[in-house]
């Protein structure tokens, strides 16, 4: 009778999903590291800022090959964020479905590409002010300093989503972005 009991509850609760790969899980835990560290921590021009920095831009390139050569969850096709997947995606959230994707969603694939280009544009610039010719160029360093500023507040709007979508989705985000597996809540 125990055993029967045992089944029952078992099917009662959907397993989680593998989803998000081990490299994916590294990749988004170090660039995580690398930014946080660079904007509270390492100050301005410091050796170690810089390193942080082109660090940061190396996961980012690496990422952007594994999205055409990883996983099925990790590769852009999968979740590239067209106009009609984020219809389809805003009908569902306006409608009040639940949306579930297996990956990432469509507005997620969107902040996602946009925190990877941030950072991409971060690395850019502040190699060129680095350089003769950048040397000191005031403008630069603006633009650099406010792709950062932009870079954290995307950083905690995707921070905040993943906890409201957890909540929406009924799915274990952040602990899947640790483990690899979604899992129903």
């Amino acid at each position: 009778m125990a055993r029967a009991g045992a089944v029952t509850q078992a099917m009662a609760k959907p397993a989680g999903v593998p989803v998000w790969d081990a490299f994916v899980r590294v990749f988004h835990w170090a660039l995580v590291g690398c930014v946080l560290t660079n904007f509270f921590i390492v100050d301005d021009g410091e050796t170690l800022h810089q390193w942080l920095g082109y660090g940061a831009s190396a996961l980012v390139l690496a990422r952007v090959v594994w999205g055409f050569v990883g996983t099925t969850y990790a590769r852009f096709s999968n979740f590239f964020p067209t106009p009609a997947r984020l219809r389809a995606h805003l009908g569902q959230l306006k409608r009040g479905e639940p949306p579930h994707a297996a990956g990432h969603n469509p507005l997620g694939a969107l902040m996602m590409l946009a925190l990877m280009a941030l950072v991409l544009c971060l690395g850019a610039t502040g190699f060129l002010q680095t350089t003769d010719r950048f040397w000191g160029v005031e403008w630069l360093q603006d633009l650099h300093e406010g792709l950062g500023q932009a870079l954290i507040g995307l950083a905690g709007l995707h921070a905040l989503a993943a906890l409201v979508m957890s909540r929406v989705e009924r799915t274990r985000l952040v602990r899947a972005m640790v483990t690899g597996v979604k899992e129903p809540y």
